[in-house]
Order: C-alpha cells, then sequence, then structure tokens
C-alpha cells in the first residue's frame, strides 16, 4: 500500500495488482486503451493532489467534483460525435434518407437515460445499476443514479476517521459536466449508501435547478418528448 502522506489518516490507495475487475476502467478506443493500473496511478495522484489543498472532506470532495467536470464537456462532444458517426454509416449501409444525426436531449428524463447509459458505459463498460425520481412532492428536482460499485473506489481505501468520504464525487462532477453542456443547470453530489450487498454502493444525487424544472413544465405541456 502506498500513502498520500505520512499522516495516519490520510487515504491509501490499492495496489494495481489488487483490482477486482478484468474489464477496461475508462474509456475505450480502437487505437488507445488506458489500463486499469495507468488509471489507477493517475487517479490516485489527483486524489493526492486534492487531498494536499484542502482541510476537509467536504473541501475534498468538491476538488475532485471541480476536477470531473471539465472532462464531462468533453465525454459529452465524444458521446455525440460517436453518435453521428454511427448512423451516418448506418445510413450509407443501408441508402436510408430517413436517418438523421441525433439531437442533444431536450428534457430531464432523456438526458439521464444518456448519462445512466451511453455514458456509464464509455467510461466503465456498462451501465449504471439505477435511475429513480424522488417520491417527495418537496423535490421533483431531484433524480438519483445508482452505481452498487463505483470503479473508481476500488483504487482508495478510506480510514475509519474519513468514512463520509466518496471518492466518486470526480464521478459527480463528470456528471454535473454533461448535464450543464446539454443545457441542464444541476448540482451533482457523490453519496455513500451501502448495504450488505453492496458495500460501496454510491447515490449520485442530481438537482436541477429552478429554470429548468420551468422548462421542463412547458415542454410536457406542449407534448415535447
Amino acid at each position: 500500500m502506498r500513502t498520500a502522506n505520512s499522516s495516519n489518516n490520510n487515504i491509501q490507495y490499492a495496489k494495481a495488482n489488487s483490482f477486482k475487475h478484468p474489464q477496461p476502467a475508462v474509456c475505450e478506443s480502437q487505437k488507445a486503451d488506458l489500463s486499469r493500473a495507468s488509471f489507477a496511478f493517475l487517479f490516485a495522484e489527483m486524489v493526492t493532489y486534492a487531498q494536499r489543498r484542502v482541510t476537509g472532506i467536504q473541501d475534498l470532495e468538491k476538488r475532485l467534483n471541480e476536477q470531473g467536470y471539465p472532462l464531462g464537456l468533453r465525454l459529452l462532444d465524444l458521446l455525440f460525435y460517436r453518435s453521428i458517426s454511427s448512423t451516418s454509416s448506418s445510413a450509407l449501409s443501408s441508402s436510408s434518407t430517413t436517418s438523421s444525426p441525433p439531437n442533444r436531449p431536450l428534457r430531464i428524463l432523456p438526458l439521464l437515460h444518456l448519462i445512466h447509459g451511453p455514458l456509464w458505459r464509455l467510461l466503465f463498460q456498462r451501465p449504471a445499476d439505477a435511475l429513480e425520481h424522488s417520491v417527495s412532492p418537496d423535490t421533483p428536482n431531484e433524480y438519483m443514479i445508482t452505481d452498487n460499485d463505483p470503479l473508481v473506489n476500488t483504487y482508495i481505501s478510506v480510514p475509519k476517521e474519513m468514512s463520509m468520504l466518496n471518492c466518486a464525487a470526480f464521478v459527480a462532477g463528470i456528471i454535473e459536466g454533461v448535464c450543464d453542456g446539454c443545457g441542464f443547470e444541476a448540482k451533482v453530489t457523490a453519496h455513500n449508501q451501502g448495504t450488505e450487498m453492496w458495500p460501496g454502493r454510491t447515490v449520485f444525487l442530481v438537482r436541477f435547478g429552478e429554470t429548468v424544472m420551468e422548462r421542463e413544465n412547458v415542454l410536457e405541456r406542449a407534448g415535447v418528448k
């Protein structure tokens, strides 16, 4: 094990040969694959860099969120580029004139399905485990995306005195970047919601802004999907 620095309450990072999952860690292309060991090293250094510049758990999660945000903006462009390329190839192969490039989502649910499915597969080679809407009438702007075993937390060993820390705040920043890139003002936070079966289970709470909800109501009345 290696630690971020000499203090006893610092985060520890798992060795590369102790990883539990065989699938690739992050985005994959035909020409370049980033190995799990490389990603583990990079992410560990990101957490170390952030930890050295903060004084508490909330500040550390905020900094990780800020590091993930610009990546979300770039991944959104990549998602739509690949979708457009795939659509164009399909149209050419089928000689179809009815196919059209995908548009950015106008409603909340299509946006969240984009995150829950294509974005998660792009990052982690699988969809997220659950997508839910708050049942409370007081929080209609809240949605939850659940990952039972966040890959980024595989590399992190958090001491007991920092048990509230969730380094998946980095992924929350990615989600926030995708939302903002699509024109949906949102605040995304990562929360530990472990169970006996899934001790590392994380819920990403997505809170949309007031203007987003007003637009959602207008589009719903207009029948826009």
